[in-house]
């Protein structure tokens, strides 16, 4: 098991083989699954187990561990509280990568997408010689965008709703797709500076 990054009460690891019914809880809960399926699990157990899990284990050999998508865990508990990505297209450059984030519902309200989207666009501008990080969200889904807004990330343009999900909820209203550039980041970033000092 090894850690990506940590926050103030988060860390971030990746993914081990042991780890499919984390994912298979996270995605059985309708709440969590209502702007992606419309609230159904979107694999099966056995597809998590022999398709899931691989596909991660092998993203992390493919980019070296800089990229993927990682477990997250309270910091005060070790408990799982759902995961997040940061990855670039399967052939896309290594310099634009996708923020995402999948929470289990008990962990909605607490800030915890926020710190832990923050923590990765911050390693992602500092650390991976990103240039640009972006996200795709539902026209409905406010609160993802909220997240998107507070770590610095604007819309870029609107999306249309992908087929597979033509019968989720707002699929009709379409979606948005936000951006941060690293000069937007170290803007902020000196700002912030400038207004602690």
């Amino acid at each position: 098991m090894t850690d990506y990054v940590e926050s103030e009460r988060l860390v971030l690891r990746q993914f081990t083989a042991q780890d499919a019914d984390l994912l298979i809880g996270l995605d059985s809960d309708p709440a969590v699954m209502r702007f992606l399926t419309g609230g159904e699990p979107s694999m099966s157990d056995d597809e998590v187990r022999d398709e899931v899990i691989p596909s991660l284990l092998a993203a992390y050999e493919r980019w070296n561990g800089r990229f993927g998508l990682f477990a997250a865990h309270e910091k005060a508990t070790g408990d799982f509280i759902g995961w997040f990505c940061l990855r670039p297209q399967r052939t896309g450059p290594l310099d634009e990568v996708e923020l995402g984030y999948r929470l289990r519902r008990d962990a909605w309200g607490k800030g915890y997408a926020t710190e832990g989207s923050h923590a990765l666009v911050d390693k992602g501008f500092s650390e991976l010689g990103v240039n640009t990080v972006w996200g795709e969200t539902m026209a409905l889904n406010l609160s993802s965008q909220r997240v998107m807004e507070k770590v610095g990330m604007s819309v870029v343009e609107s999306i249309p709703t992908p087929d597979e999900m033509q019968s989720v909820e707002g699929a009709e209203r379409g979606g948005f797709r936000y951006e941060v550039t690293r000069d937007q980041w170290e803007a902020r970033r000196d700002r912030s500076t400038a207004g602690r000092a």
